[in-house]
């Protein structure tokens, strides 16, 4: 009997494990409060971060970090997989009168939801795909920047070479560049020549397995911006390893597979449940697809 044969290449991931968060400053706890968990449904994390100058929101096992602050706006847009366009879409018209004034909107799109926070902050939220986003019905696939034309070549060949993480260009499209962040996690890169505002300090967290590596490579080209403790440093720059050309920046906060909070548990709610419609056992959002919806390759 012949043995069935695996592609077991589709399974490497490269040297980065999770994309954890995407990290934004607000300056009013209150109006974020009512975008990221009455509008889109997420969950304040109980444990962390509880009290009014910041709030880390759960997204399946990722999450968005929201300190008080000038408001920061990601050159770009945020991708979430969230089960239930028509709930969606009602909770997001039912925060629509507490949000006026600000630049909250929101449109429906034949693929995506698209919804805009109240400081500019874009996020497009897709049904559960598991052909394209994996098993999720909760999560964060991807982060998309918008970048100079003529740099996501040169961005692709960065981030293999610095981090140990494998890129491709999406679907043969040579202007967006795709870093691999983890099992259906990217962080994308699309070339625009809109005028894009300058860098506001926004970022994104990511989980390696090769600490070490990265930081000598980056250190000797003196592209370490922060060393924030033994778990944990940040660069921003991306630069062309030809010639050493500024590409593009965002913070990028690197945690090791050692950091402490590393695999931390995220309590999701189910956002149907309300004290009108309660119903025991059903509290709890399940972010991955069971057996009956998911047929494994």
């Amino acid at each position: 009997m012949q043995q069935q044969q695996f592609d077991r290449a589709a399974e490497d991931l490269g040297n980065a494990i999770h994309l954890e968060h995407v990290n934004v400053t607000v300056p009013d706890q209150r109006l974020a409060t009512l975008f990221y968990v009455a509008g889109l449904g997420l969950t304040r994390d109980p444990y962390i971060m509880v009290s009014d100058t910041n709030m880390w929101v759960n997204v399946g096992r990722s999450q968005f970090h929201l300190p008080s602050g000038e408001p920061q706006v990601l050159r770009g847009h945020t991708g979430l997989v969230i089960s239930g366009r028509e709930a969606l879409l009602e909770r997001l018209a039912s925060v629509a009168k507490k949000l006026e004034g600000t630049r909250f909107t929101f449109k429906e799109h034949n693929d995506y939801v698209e919804a805009i926070c109240p400081w500019g902050n874009r996020v497009r939220c897709y049904e559960p795909d598991a052909a394209r986003f994996g098993r999720i019905t909760l999560g964060i696939p991807y982060v998309e920047f918008d970048v100079p034309v003529g740099t996501a070549k040169a961005i692709f060949a960065f981030y293999p070479e610095m981090m140990g993480v494998p890129t491709e260009m999406k679907s043969g499209d040579d202007t967006v560049a795709r870093a691999k962040m983890g099992k259906d996690q990217y962080l994308q890169f699309r070339e625009t020549d809109r005028p894009q505002p300058d860098y506001d300090g926004h970022h994104v967290q990511m989980y390696i397995t090769d600490f070490s590596g990265p930081y000598r490579k980056l250190q000797q080209r003196g592209l370490v911006s922060q060393e924030d403790n033994q778990y944990q440093y940040r660069f921003r720059d991306i630069v062309d390893l030809a010639d050493g050309r500024h590409l593009f920046t965002v913070e990028h906060e690197v945690r090791s597979a050692t950091h402490p909070m590393y695999l931390r548990p995220l309590i999701n709610r189910n956002p149907a449940v309300t004290n009108r419609t309660y119903a025991h056992g059903h509290e709890q959002w399940d972010y991955a697809m069971g057996p009956d919806q998911y047929e494994g390759r």
